[in-house]
């Protein structure tokens, strides 16, 4: 029997597009993942497929020990407009929230 490798996918808000493309956004924050380093992901954004990208690190902290450098690589000017966001996404967060910073690279378009 022949196993096929099962792509995963990473999904954004169409809001978020911008700042992918720009390379500005290089991390995701999520509640939950099951990615993983060294994974490859169809990137998702408002519906539509960009391309892939290639997770080069996960890391867990929780909201309360992000900083402005977290913030910086996933497109806010600071923490503080980070967290806003996260609550936004995220209703019921609070500091103690343990979450994921996914990072990623695009590595190719979807066709290729």
């Amino acid at each position: 029997m022949i196993k096929f490798k099962v792509r995963k996918t990473l999904n954004f808000k169409k809001e978020y597009r911008e700042a992918i493309l720009s390379g500005r956004k290089t991390c995701t924050i999520r509640l939950k993942t099951n990615l993983k380093v060294g994974d490859e992901a169809y990137l998702v954004v408002g519906g539509e497929k960009l391309g892939v990208i290639r997770i080069t690190a996960v890391n867990r902290k929780r909201i309360a020990e992000l900083t402005n450098r977290d913030a910086r690589r996933d497109g806010f000017r600071d923490v503080k407009e980070l967290i806003k966001a996260l609550k936004r996404h995220y209703k019921k967060i609070r500091l103690t929230t343990m979450v994921s910073i996914i990072h990623f690279r695009f590595i190719r378009d979807p066709g290729q």
